[in-house]
This record gives structure tokens, C-alpha cells and sequence, in this order.
């Protein structure tokens, strides 16, 4: 983290001076609007429009050129067209400003020619020292008291809050900004900030990790540049002592390259799999929309942190808390086991009728003093979390009294609360009185289950114990001397077996024989059975075309494989060149599990892990991580899967060797973080059997780059 690039962020969020270049007379035009809202937000600083050949707007005195502004400038908003951004970027680095936003579009997302208008602000702002978010941006908002900017063309000024948003989509923002608005929602900061030619997200993560008026950070990212150090960037702030949830929103796909598919890792490792994994490594909650975004984020805004995931539901109707009762189990909450005298309360406070076990039904009769009653007993309750109250509007309902009430036994307690007032028009006035008391409601009960789910979520991260990498003991040198002067393209089996070879992994003894006289006599020195692979640069999968013997019991029978192995391929693949036939002993049955590495472009080399065999792509019960990973990273991608219970000895079979398979994660992890020319890896299968017996290699396959 630069932190000098970080501090340069004041002059974005709290600039004394700022400066609107390109400023019209024109109300509803993106320039004169961004003008009008700093003017009327109450920004704290001194504004200057820069408008040539006009004398004001809004009665505020323009100025021809930046350069011409008397004072000092912190900020220029520069909205001028694409092709002029870069003149009015120069005057404004030699005038000394400090920041920069640019709204204008016509940058890199038109093409070659915006790609080389974008480099060259880039080269200003370097020359410069500006600090610059756009372009192709809504803009930025800062509701701090203190400075009040509106720097954007949203609609309206949102009301000052506790949770930050940040956003690669301006068309997004306006949405947000009005969603959030009709759930009297508002934000700290408020961050568009478009081709990322400057200030990139991670910059901003930073800042709004030590941001005073900052607890929740929500982003929203079509693309990402940097992976590796989103992720890093995240660990640092979504764990520790001033640690801050981080809810992010991806979109957008990444299309497979035409030859993944001869890839197991290559197929099933896409851009989205991988970001999910890298998300929840560093802590990050991904969510797939925006009412589950925010969903949450106002439960980790308003309510304390939950000490469990305990709930206890009081509600004014049966089948609602059923309802929740089965939503709140379905996402991992459990349903609170009162203590004796919270039952005892209950029973003395609540009709004979009533429901006292959890969900607690006060019937539908209910009144605020029964509601109160309830809420009073179970929220202090040892065994309670959290709780989530459900109302249905009667015609006795006092769903203002109960709104208020629901408060006052709020107002007095530690633990977090949501509500789901059920229904639209009649519950809002209720609705309304929870919103302001910043007690979070939810349209339906299971939405709120859900939004608490997500932030168990982020308990639980900041629960698991993060060790360093601590690297193996290898032989890299081997491995390289390997690889260093071969093509890309696939390496032979047993050039592969080599180089995992010299980085620890469980390779059986092997060998490249010519012809079947030589296969016999490898054979015959490391005992049968034997296994006999065939080696072709044309043949991907060996069972494909029957090349493959296992359990070779002789000299006779391995003779007589190699022979027919060699007959047939030249009959159904006559266009392949058979280099030789590998010759190994038979492993042990065991579990057959995949490990897999592949070299991204956005978040670099990448592990995966999952159950093996023919049919991985089918069930695709795998999991991934970025490399190289430590001991706990590899014990949580093994037990990711959900397969994990087969592995551990389900129904009375033997447990796996899960402390060796998490050895050759590690192991592998070490590889190709090493070996930065494998841009692809398969281990499939390895094959695992009891900690007694260990694992061993069945088969791989590593591609190369340049």
C-alpha cells in the first residue's frame, strides 16, 4: 500500500477549491448539473466554474481557463469532450491542482483510439502528481458534514451514513442512489469511478479502510485488473482491530479459450469460479444482487455484530414463522433453545394460546405491550443471537405502537434486531418509524434469514486463523532444468512425472521404453503388475483410444498390450506418433481425487481441488484457491467440496489421507508459483488411499507457455 497515494485521496473527498471545467448554462446537460449539485449540496470549499466566453453560471463568476483562477485548486471536475479532456488535464497539472474527475466518456471502452486518449491522461497525471478517478464516471460524493461535495450528476444528495459504495457502473449509481433513498438509506462516501485510469479500487479500499466515517464498504465490478492484490488488500481490512465488512457485487463473464477444454483445470477454472474462491479467501461476501447487498450491509451498518447465529423469531402469525424458522435453518442459522426462566417470562406475559417455544407466536391479536413483552424476554435470553420479529396487519394491529415499541426494547440492548413487516401500504408507516431508528427491515422474513446468513459469513472469516506461507523443501533447480529448453505445448507423461517429481509430490517409479523388449525389462526390475500408457503429442485422453493397460501380471501379458496398444491406435488414430509407452507399477486403489493449477491472467497462478476421475467436469465438485496457499488454506480447499465426507470415511470405509493430500496442494502450489512457464496442470487422478498407505500419482498433464 502506497500510503502517500492514499493521502493524495483528500483532495478528492475533502478539496478546499474545486473546479468545474466545461461548465454550460444549459439545465439537464451533464456539465451545468454537476455545476448546480455542488453548489446546492452545501459543499464547504470555494467553487469555480470554468466556462469559456461566459462571465457566470448560476451567478457564481466563470473563468475562460483553469489557469486564470486566482487561487489555488484542489479538484477539477472536467467535463469537457473526450478530445479536449486531455488540454484541459495539462493546464490543469501546470495550474497545480491536485485532483482530478473526469466525467467524459471516449476513452478506452470505444476502442484503439480511446485506449491511446486514455494512455495519455495517464501520462499527465503521472507527470503531475494528479491524483484522478474516471474517466467515463458518474463522479464522487462525500455527505461528510465537513465538506458536503456532490461532485457527480446524480439526482439528489443521499443523507450522511455509515456505508461506502463503490462502483465501475455510473448507470448503476443513479439506480442505487434512488434504491437506497426510497429505503432510507444513505452512505459516507459515494465512488463512481469508471476506467480506473488512475485511482483503481484497491486505491479506494484503502482509504475507506482508515475512513473515520466509514463501517460497511460495498463494491460493485464488471472487470478485474489486479486480483491478486484486491484480495490482498482485503485480508488487510476485512480482519483486525479497525476491520470493516467488504460486500462486493461481480458481473460479467470471462470467455474460455478454444483449447481449455482439453483441459480439466482449464475448463472448469473460468474468471467467475476462481473470483468466488479468491473472494471468500480474502473475506470478501459476494452477493448476486442488489437487495442481498444491501440486505446485509445494513444489518453490519446498524446492528452489533452478532456473537453466534442464534435466532430467536417472534411473530403475530403462524405460518410466517415457519416460514422463517425453515429459512433460517436452510441458510446455516440455528433456531435458540430458550433458557427456563425466558419460558417462564414468556408464559407469564403471553395468552394460554400463545406459542413460548421458538419461533414464539404472540397470535394475532397482538398489541405493542404483548410484542414488547416477548421481544423483552427472548432478547435477553443467554442463548439468543439476534432476533428477527415478524408482524401481518390485522384489523387490531397498532403497527405504529408496535413499530415504537420494537424500538424502545431496541434502544436497550445489545444484540442485533430485523423486522419484516409483511405487506406494502398498510405497514408502512411503520416500516418507516424502524427505518429512521436504523433497525433493519425486510420485506419477507426469509430475505432478512438470508442478510443474516451473510453476515455469519463474515464471523466466521474473521474467526479462521490465517497462517504465513512457509515454503517446502524442493528441488526447483531440477524442475527448471527440465522444462527450460523444451516448445509449448504439453510436456510428455513422463517429463510431467519429473517435474512433480523435484517438488516432492507421490510419483511412482516410471519410464519411457522405446519398444516392448524394454518395457519387459523395467518391468521386470520393479515388479508387476505393471500399468502400460501409451505417450503420443496427439493423444489427450489415453482411455479414449484404449491406451491404457492396467494390472499387467507378466512379462507375456505387458508384451502382448504393448503389441495390440500400438496395432490399434494406428487403426482408429493412425495420424498419431506414438513416441514410446510408459511403464509404471500399479497403485493401490484409493480415492481418486483431482489437483489442478492453472496460470491466470487476472489473478495469476491458481490451485484446484476435487474428486477425480472420468466424470470431474460432470459433478464439478471442485474448489479454488489462489497459489501458493499455507496450511490452513489447504485444509479449507479440502474441505470445501462436498464430497469432503467421503474422504473422511463415510459409512465405515477408511478415512483418506487428508493431511497428505493437503501436502500436495501445498506442494503444487509451491510449483507453479515457482515455475511461472506451466500455464496449465492436471493431476487426475491422484489416487488416495489411508494415512498408512499415502497417494500416489496417476496421471498429469502440464502445458507450457513461452
Amino acid at each position: 500500500m502506497d500510503q502517500n497515494k492514499i493521502d493524495g485521496l483528500d483532495s478528492i473527498f475533502y478539496p478546499k477549491s474545486v473546479a468545474v471545467t466545461g461548465v454550460t448554462q444549459t439545465p439537464g446537460t451533464v456539465p451545468y448539473d454537476i455545476f448546480y449539485n455542488i453548489l446546492a449540496s452545501g459543499y464547504k470549499g470555494v467553487l469555480y466554474p470554468v466556462a469559456p466566453g461566459k462571465k457566470s453560471i448560476s451567478a457564481v463568476k466563470a473563468y475562460r481557463y483553469v489557469s486564470d483562477i486566482e487561487a489555488d485548486v484542489d479538484l477539477a471536475v472536467i467535463v469537457f469532450p473526450a478530445m479536449v479532456v486531455e488540454k484541459a488535464l495539462e493546464m490543469c497539472g501546470k495550474k497545480g491542482v491536485k485532483a482530478a474527475i473526469i466525467i467524459s466518456a471516449g476513452f478506452r471502452e470505444v476502442g484503439p483510439e480511446g485506449i491511446k486518449r486514455e494512455q495519455r491522461i495517464k501520462d499527465i497525471c503521472a507527470e503531475y502528481n494528479i491524483s484522478l478517478i474516471g474517466p467515463n464516471c458518474l463522479g464522487v460524493i462525500n455527505t461528510d458534514p465537513t465538506s458536503m461535495l456532490n461532485a457527480s450528476f446524480a439526482r439528489k444528495m443521499p443523507s450522511e451514513d455509515r456505508i461506502a459504495f463503490l462502483s465501475q457502473s455510473g448507470a448503476l449509481c443513479t439506480a442505487v442512489l434512488d434504491y437506497a433513498r426510497g429505503k432510507n438509506i444513505g452512505f459516507s462516501k459515494f465512488v463512481s469511478f469508471g476506467n480506473m485510469a488512475g485511482v483503481t479500487e484497491i486505491d479506494l479500499l484503502h482509504y475507506l479502510h482508515q475512513d473515520e466515517k466509514t463501517d460497511v464498504i460495498l463494491l460493485y465490478l464488471e472487470e478485474l485488473r489486479d486480483g491478486r492484490g484486491l484480495m490482498e488488500a482485503a485480508k488487510k481490512i476485512t480482519r483486525g482491530e479497525n476491520a470493516k465488512p467488504i460486500l462486493a457485487i461481480k458481473s460479467g463473464r470471462t470467455p474460455q479459450g478454444a483449447d481449455a477444454a482439453s483441459s480439466h483445470t482449464g475448463s472448469l477454472a473460468g474468471e467467475d469460479s476462481i473470483c468466488d474462491a479468491v473472494f471468500r479467501e480474502a473475506g470478501i461476501i459476494r452477493v448476486n444482487t442488489l437487495d442481498a447487498m444491501f440486505n446485509a450491509a445494513i444489518l453490519l451498518a446498524y446492528q452489533p455484530m452478532p456473537a453466534g447465529n442464534r435466532v430467536a423469531i417472534v411473530t403475530n402469525a403462524g405460518g410466517p414463522g415457519v416460514m422463517a424458522t425453515d429459512a433460517a435453518v436452510s441458510w446455516n442459522l440455528d433456531i435458540a433453545r430458550f433458557e427456563p426462566k425466558t419460558t417462564a417470562k414468556l408464559q407469564e406475559s403471553l395468552p394460554a394460546v400463545a406459542n413460548i417455544k421458538n419461533p414464539v407466536d404472540v397470535i394475532g391479536d397482538a398489541r405493542s405491550d404483548r410484542y414488547e413483552a416477548a421481544l423483552d424476554a427472548v432478547i435477553k435470553d443467554a442463548n439468543v443471537d439476534q432476533t428477527l420479529v415478524i408482524l401481518t396487519p390485522q384489523s387490531m394491529t397498532d403497527i405504529q405502537e408496535i413499530a415504537r415499541g420494537i424500538v424502545k426494547v431496541q434502544e436497550k440492548s445489545n444484540k442485533p434486531m430485523a423486522c419484516s413487516f409483511m405487506g406494502a401500504s398498510d405497514v408502512q408507516v411503520g416500516v418507516d418509524i424502524l427505518e429512521r431508528a436504523h433497525i433493519p427491515h425486510y420485506i419477507l422474513p426469509e430475505l432478512a434469514c438470508k442478510a443474516m446468513a451473510n453476515v455469519q459469513r463474515i464471523c466466521k472469516w474473521r474467526q479462521t486463523d490465517l497462517t504465513d506461507f512457509a515454503p517446502l523443501p524442493v528441488d526447483k533447480a531440477a524442475a527448471q532444468a527440465i522444462i527450460k529448453d523444451l516448445p509449448k505445448g504439453y510436456l510428455r507423461e513422463d517429463q510431467a512425472l519429473d517435474v512433480l517429481k523435484a517438488y516432492g509430490l507421490p510419483v511412482p517409479e516410471h519410464k519411457l521404453c522405446k519398444n516392448a523388449d524394454e518395457a519387459v525389462a523395467f518391468a521386470e526390475k520393479i515388479g508387476y503388475p505393471a500399468v502400460l500408457r501409451v505417450i503420443s503429442p496427439q493423444i489427450v485422453h489415453k482411455f479414449d483410444v484404449k491406451g491404457v493397460a492396467l494390472g499387467l501380471k507378466n512379462a507375456e501379458q505387458l508384451k502382448k498390450a504393448y503389441e495390440d496398444m500400438v496395432a490399434h491406435i494406428g487403426n482408429v488414430l493412425p495420424e498419431a506418433e506414438i513416441t514410446g509407452m510408459l511403464v509404471r507399477g500399479m497403485i493401490p486403489a484409493g480415492h481418486e481425487v483431482i489437483l489442478g493449477a492453472k496460470r491466470d491472467p487476472v489473478f495469476g497462478p491458481t490451485l484446484m481441488f476435487g474428486l477425480g476421475g472420468l466424470f470431474v467436469e460432470v459433478f464439478k465438485d471442485v474448489t479454488f484457491a489462489l497459489a501458493p496457499i499455507d496450511e490452513g488454506a489447504a485444509s479449507r480447499m479440502v474441505r470445501e467440496i462436498k464430497a469432503v465426507s467421503i474422504l473422511q470415511g463415510a459409512r465405515g470405509t477408511k478415512a483418506a489421507d487428508m493431511a497428505g493430500i493437503e501436502e500436495c496442494l501445498r506442494r503444487l502450489g509451491q510449483m507453479v508459483s515457482d515455475l511461472d512457464r506451466i500455464s496449465e496442470l492436471d493431476i487426475n487422478p491422484l489416487l488416495v488411499g489411508p494415512a498408512e498407505q499415502g497417494s500416489a500419482v496417476a496421471d498429469v498433464r502440464i502445458r507450457l507457455d513461452g
